[in-house]
């Protein structure tokens, strides 16, 4: 189903982006997908790039 949104994990410190919520801190609005962020985008907690990052299968209810 299109409408669900995924995790993304940085795999050096275990920061979580989460597509639903987004990351206001850094001017990335709820709902934006994973695919939508600039490639030059880095992890805001210990500055890996956004390639360092594994999507994780999770179940919402």
């Amino acid at each position: 189903m299109s409408d669900d949104f995924k995790l993304f994990i940085c795999v050096q410190c275990g920061f979580e982006y989460d597509e639903a919520k987004g990351w206001p801190e850094d001017g990335i609005a709820p709902g934006t997908r994973w695919d939508d962020i600039p490639e030059d985008w880095s992890c805001p907690d210990c500055g890996a790039a956004k390639t360092d990052f594994e999507m994780v299968e999770i179940a919402r209810s």
